[in-house]
Protein backbone atom coordinates (compact mmCIF):
# COMPACT_ATOMS: atom_id res chain seq x y z
CA UNK A 1 0.00 0.00 0.00
CA UNK A 2 1.56 3.36 -1.03
CA UNK A 3 2.22 6.12 1.55
CA UNK A 4 -0.29 8.94 1.15
CA UNK A 5 -0.09 12.25 2.98
CA UNK A 6 -3.14 14.24 3.89
CA UNK A 7 -2.94 17.92 2.80
CA UNK A 8 -4.15 19.22 6.20
CA UNK A 9 -1.57 17.14 8.09
CA UNK A 10 1.20 18.28 5.75
CA UNK A 11 0.20 21.93 6.26
CA UNK A 12 0.04 21.43 10.05
CA UNK A 13 3.44 19.74 10.08
CA UNK A 14 4.99 22.62 8.10
CA UNK A 15 3.44 25.19 10.46
CA UNK A 16 4.77 23.28 13.47
CA UNK A 17 8.26 23.15 11.93
CA UNK A 18 8.23 26.93 11.35
CA UNK A 19 7.19 27.58 14.96
CA UNK A 20 9.93 25.27 16.27
CA UNK A 21 12.62 26.81 14.08
CA UNK A 22 11.55 30.32 15.07
CA UNK A 23 11.71 29.40 18.76
CA UNK A 24 15.14 27.83 18.34
CA UNK A 25 16.44 30.88 16.47
CA UNK A 26 15.32 33.11 19.33
CA UNK A 27 17.31 31.01 21.81
CA UNK A 28 20.55 30.89 19.86
CA UNK A 29 23.53 33.14 20.15
CA UNK A 30 24.79 35.32 17.34
CA UNK A 31 27.44 34.02 14.98
CA UNK A 32 29.92 36.51 16.44
CA UNK A 33 29.96 34.73 19.81
CA UNK A 34 27.58 37.17 21.46
CA UNK A 35 24.65 35.79 23.36
CA UNK A 36 21.07 36.86 23.48
CA UNK A 37 20.17 38.61 26.70
CA UNK A 38 16.80 38.74 28.36
CA UNK A 39 15.33 40.63 31.23
CA UNK A 40 13.42 39.01 34.07
CA UNK A 41 11.85 40.57 37.09
CA UNK A 42 10.41 39.57 40.38
CA UNK A 43 7.16 40.90 41.70
CA UNK A 44 7.48 43.28 44.63
CA UNK A 45 6.05 40.61 46.90
CA UNK A 46 8.94 38.33 45.94
CA UNK A 47 6.55 35.55 44.95
CA UNK A 48 8.30 34.91 41.63
CA UNK A 49 11.50 32.92 41.88
CA UNK A 50 14.45 35.04 40.88
CA UNK A 51 17.22 33.22 39.10
CA UNK A 52 20.45 33.77 37.21
CA UNK A 53 21.78 30.91 35.12
CA UNK A 54 25.45 30.73 34.18
CA UNK A 55 25.97 28.88 30.93
CA UNK A 56 28.54 29.19 28.14
CA UNK A 57 30.42 31.83 30.16
CA UNK A 58 27.41 34.18 30.26
CA UNK A 59 24.80 35.28 32.81
CA UNK A 60 21.17 34.76 31.78
CA UNK A 61 19.43 37.06 32.14
CA UNK A 62 22.23 39.60 31.94
CA UNK A 63 19.94 42.21 33.52
CA UNK A 64 17.66 41.25 36.39
CA UNK A 65 15.22 43.38 38.41
CA UNK A 66 14.25 42.27 41.91
CA UNK A 67 12.57 43.60 45.02
CA UNK A 68 14.74 44.79 47.93
CA UNK A 69 15.96 41.83 49.98
CA UNK A 70 14.80 39.26 47.39
CA UNK A 71 16.45 35.84 47.36
CA UNK A 72 18.37 35.34 44.11
CA UNK A 73 19.28 31.81 43.06
CA UNK A 74 22.34 31.32 40.87
CA UNK A 75 22.66 28.09 38.89
CA UNK A 76 26.05 27.30 37.37
CA UNK A 77 25.47 25.08 34.34
CA UNK A 78 29.04 25.49 33.08
CA UNK A 79 31.83 22.98 33.55
CA UNK A 80 33.98 25.45 35.49
CA UNK A 81 33.76 27.60 38.63
CA UNK A 82 32.25 31.12 38.49
CA UNK A 83 31.21 33.91 40.89
CA UNK A 84 28.51 36.58 40.96
CA UNK A 85 30.20 39.56 42.62
CA UNK A 86 28.98 43.18 42.80
CA UNK A 87 31.60 45.47 41.24
CA UNK A 88 30.90 48.98 42.59
CA UNK A 89 30.21 48.14 46.20
CA UNK A 90 30.42 44.90 48.11
CA UNK A 91 26.64 44.54 48.02
CA UNK A 92 26.77 40.80 47.29
CA UNK A 93 29.27 38.08 46.48
CA UNK A 94 28.40 34.43 46.00
CA UNK A 95 31.97 33.26 46.39
CA UNK A 96 33.01 30.38 44.15
CA UNK A 97 30.15 28.45 42.56
CA UNK A 98 31.49 25.13 41.36
CA UNK A 99 30.29 23.54 38.13
CA UNK A 100 26.73 22.19 38.29
CA UNK A 101 26.07 23.82 41.67
CA UNK A 102 23.43 26.26 42.89
CA UNK A 103 23.74 29.04 45.46
CA UNK A 104 21.37 31.69 46.78
CA UNK A 105 22.15 35.23 47.90
CA UNK A 106 20.06 38.10 49.24
CA UNK A 107 19.68 41.18 47.07
CA UNK A 108 20.57 44.50 48.71
CA UNK A 109 17.80 46.25 50.64
CA UNK A 110 18.66 49.62 49.09
CA UNK A 111 17.18 50.44 45.66
CA UNK A 112 19.65 50.94 42.87
CA UNK A 113 21.52 49.26 40.06
CA UNK A 114 24.33 46.92 41.01
CA UNK A 115 26.66 45.83 38.21
CA UNK A 116 28.32 42.48 38.82
CA UNK A 117 30.89 40.20 37.24
CA UNK A 118 32.55 36.85 37.62
CA UNK A 119 35.82 37.57 39.41
CA UNK A 120 37.40 34.51 37.78
CA UNK A 121 36.29 35.52 34.27
CA UNK A 122 35.96 39.36 34.37
CA UNK A 123 34.56 39.52 30.83
CA UNK A 124 31.34 37.97 32.24
CA UNK A 125 29.16 40.89 33.33
CA UNK A 126 25.60 41.49 34.43
CA UNK A 127 23.44 43.94 36.31
CA UNK A 128 21.05 43.56 39.25
CA UNK A 129 18.48 46.33 39.67
CA UNK A 130 16.74 46.59 43.02
CA UNK A 131 13.44 48.50 43.17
Amino acid sequence: MPFVTHPDRTRAAKAFAVVCLTALAGCSSGGDGSSTSTTASASPSGSKQTRIVIKDFAFTPSTLTVAPGAKVTVVNEDSTTHTVTATDVKAFDTGNIDANRTVTFTAPSKSGTYPYKCTIHPNMKGSLTVR
